[in-house]
């Protein structure tokens, strides 16, 4: 019998030790040893809970228990998640983990601890909630030369997006009916501001290139500016807008450094594109590989169940290679991030109409896009060319109201 202790009893602690409760036959046969929760710890008490009898204060009972071989970190935040998960590491314990926060901070640090402890320092839930996507990068593809991953990675802002789309709302609103229903946080900045998506890509690019990508380097954009009027102009262009988390290989120019792009930013995304179905809190993942070609990983990327599920699904594997460690490809060694200003992509850009001349005279020629709703402005899409490139014109004139970048 394997023991497990559950670091943090919140949405996702509680979850963990729910799936492990309601599916214990299945769980047994598919790890080969009953598994069993035998401490929760907690800063409060739960009177009344089914498993209050398990609930601790202090974390050095876990750390000095022979029998704990297994801890769930479902804590949040970096301190005192990584000196916890680090302590037990260097116990020799299995950590498993669905804190997005402590593994960009920390992931290869802690890898190399479970590794140098016979151990393992598991975090599928980190990403896609219960979409598996750190199992296939490790497993499933490991044939593969992995040359970009794209897709949608927060489930907040998906749904913020699709109630703005579907019944016209504005951003407040739209994020205001998100917090009613516990999609979103009260502070709700993570999100919005595309910070987690930012993480979350940070961590898919490390295991793409075995290396450690600072996810405070990755160019991140939210979708607090995003409006009805936006969805309008996507509408007539047959397409949609979508919180994209993006990192390509990228060779550098001129016989430098290779790398990869990486960024975070509202793309409008055609309706032929399969991401512009996955809708309210889904999630989607694509992998382009050099063999297999495209691949998408798509379901809930958050809520408790769902992220539970991918815990527990680590806690197998854990006890499936109890005393053993599972190899995962993430060094210390940093990798070269290239400058954004390199990317390129075609434009939407809304401008005012009294500035069009202005504006064709830098953009050159465009073919204009108006809706009747909006006389005083005009919206264009501008040839692919760099970030940088665009920045130059944009500065170069005057009434450009917004810009959303296209994704082909």
């Amino acid at each position: 019998m394997a023991k497990v202790a559950v670091l943090g009893y919140g949405t996702v602690g509680s979850g963990v030790v729910e799936v492990l409760e309601k599916n214990r036959g299945l769980i047994e046969k598919r790890a080969g040893e009953c598994l069993e929760v035998k401490y929760i710890l907690d800063l409060r008490e739960f009177p009344g809970d089914p498993y209050e009898d398990k609930v601790i204060h202090d974390v050095n009972v876990i750390l000095e228990d022979p029998e704990v071989q297994i801890v769930c970190e479902t804590m949040g935040g970096n301190e005192p998640a990584f000196t916890f998960s680090k302590k037990a590491l260097e116990a020799g314990k299995s950590v498993c983990t669905s804190n997005k926060e402590l593994v960009a901070n920390h992931g290869a640090e802690l890898i190399a601890l479970a590794k140098a402890h016979r151990c393992n320092y598991l975090f599928e839930a980190s990403v896609g909630g219960g979409i598996p996507i750190i199992r296939p990068l490790n497993n499933a593809l490991t044939a593969e030369r992995v040359e970009e991953i794209s897709g949608i990675l927060n489930g907040t802002t998906n749904y913020i997006l699709t109630k703005m789309e579907k019944e016209g709302t504005d951003f407040s609103e739209a994020l205001k009916k998100a917090q009613e229903l516990g999609y979103a946080e009260r502070n709700p900045e993570a999100d919005v501001e595309g910070y987690d998506a930012c993480r979350k890509i940070a961590i898919l690019s490390c295991l793409m290139t075995g290396k450690t990508v600072d996810f405070k380097e990755v160019y991140t954009e939210g979708i607090t500016k995003i409006t009805p009027a936006d969805f309008s102009y996507a509408a007539k262009m047959n397409r949609t807008i979508k919180l994209l988390a993006m990192s390509a290989l990228d060779g550098a120019d001129g016989g430098g450094e290779p790398g990869c792009l990486a960024a975070v930013a509202p793309y409008l995304v055609s309706k032929d594109n399969p991401l512009a179905g996955v809708n309210d809190v889904f999630n989607a993942v694509f992998v382009q590989s050099n063999m297999l070609g495209e691949s998408m990983y798509y379901g809930k990327g958050a809520g408790k169940l769902p992220t539970a599920s991918a815990v527990v699904a680590d806690v197998v594997d854990c006890a499936k290679h109890a005393g053993r460690h599972i190899v995962c490809l993430w060094d210390e060694e940093k990798l070269h991030l290239e400058d954004f200003g390199r990317a390129k992509s075609r434009f939407f850009v809304r401008a005012e109409a009294a500035k069009e001349e202005e504006i064709t005279a830098v953009f050159g020629a465009v073919e204009k896009i108006s809706l009747n709703e909006l006389p005083a402005e005009f919206g264009f899409v501008t040839e692919v060319m760099s970030e940088a490139e665009f920045a130059q014109k944009h500065e170069a004139v005057s009434g450009i109201i917004t810009r959303i970048r296209v994704k082909d």
